[in-house]
């Protein structure tokens, strides 16, 4: 049976939005205060943050995982293109982030203000997302939810951009003028990173991509009492999410009964193990032989 999180990942996702409201709307006041421009570049990260919440519930919304007659394999990539969309925020606040410094060396600027009311309001700052960033992936591994974990993926980043910036700052409140515009770059280069560990994680998904080694599958098979050999094995989806697993299955069976018997047993042993899964199993007479457990790769 396929599980429906989309209830606790709304709940999550209001709770983290309003958090990184509040977040976004301090750094951009203490950012105005001091003009510090890798504490207003900071700020503009936590607009996607936002901007991430926003798009996971609508994400969320259209992911069910049961199917209906024009989603007949369910709508989870729904998930997965939340995901991508997060990636893509963080593009942008990472091209951002690098046009601000860049402007910032070539046409110069003022100079930094900063006092110590202002850090210790940084530091609860930095509190709140760390708090975000655990919640967000505790309940996303816990529910299996990709939208989740990618944004406490971001959040994180969010959390080392603000220590980042807050020592930077520190240096400012000593004198060194010039650490607010050099670590504006380390800045970008977390936020980038993110982003491609994101993109990373939920593309092969989308692209249906393996999701089982037809071999595992092979072995795990042929363990069964009454198969003989199964070929013609493909997979995909996320294991403990959803997968869809077919193959041709040959069987050592006269009589339809007894081969459903068994394709029943295989079913079974399978959605044990990777749980939850929907199979297809192609069934073929004793007689019938195939050299080939998968599908032959095009450069071969």
């Amino acid at each position: 049976m396929i599980a429906d999180n989309r209830t606790t990942v709304r709940k999550v996702l209001i709770i983290t939005l309003l958090l990184n409201i509040f977040v976004m709307g301090l750094k951009g006041v203490i950012g105005w205060w001091t003009g510090s421009l890798s504490l207003l570049a900071d700020a503009l990260h936590s607009v996607t943050d936002s901007a991430n919440n926003v798009l996971g519930l609508i994400a969320s919304r259209f992911s069910s995982p049961h199917p209906d007659r024009e989603h007949p394999y369910g709508h989870l990539k729904f998930e997965a293109v939340g995901a991508l969309g997060i990636a893509a925020f963080l593009g942008i606040a990472c091209f951002e982030i690098l046009q601000g410094a860049v402007e910032r060396i070539v046409q110069g600027g003022g100079s930094v203000k900063v006092s110590a009311p202002e850090l210790w309001l940084l530091l609860i700052v930095l509190g709140v997302n760390i708090f975000v960033a655990f919640y967000e992936r505790h309940v996303g591994y816990r529910v299996h939810s990709p939208i989740l974990i990618a944004d406490a993926k971001h959040t994180m980043s969010d959390v080392w951009v603000t220590i980042t910036v807050i020592g930077g700052l520190i240096g400012v409140w000593m004198g060194y003028q010039w650490l607010d515009i050099v670590l504006a770059f380390p800045v970008a280069l977390l936020v980038f990173w993110s982003g491609w560990s994101v993109l990373k994680e939920n593309l092969p998904w989308l692209v249906d991509e393996m999701a089982i080694a037809p071999e595992v599958i092979h072995d795990m098979v042929l363990c069964v009492k009454g198969t003989i050999d199964c070929h013609d094995i493909a997979s995909r989806g996320v294991v403990g999410r959803q997968v869809f697993i077919e193959m041709h299955l040959v069987v050592d069976a006269s009589d339809v009964e007894t081969a459903h018997r068994i394709t029943e047993e295989v079913e079974r042993v399978l959605e044990q193990r990777f749980s939850p899964a929907r199979i297809l199993i192609h069934v073929e007479p004793p007689a019938y032989k195939s050299g080939h457990i998968t599908f032959e790769s095009e450069a071969e």
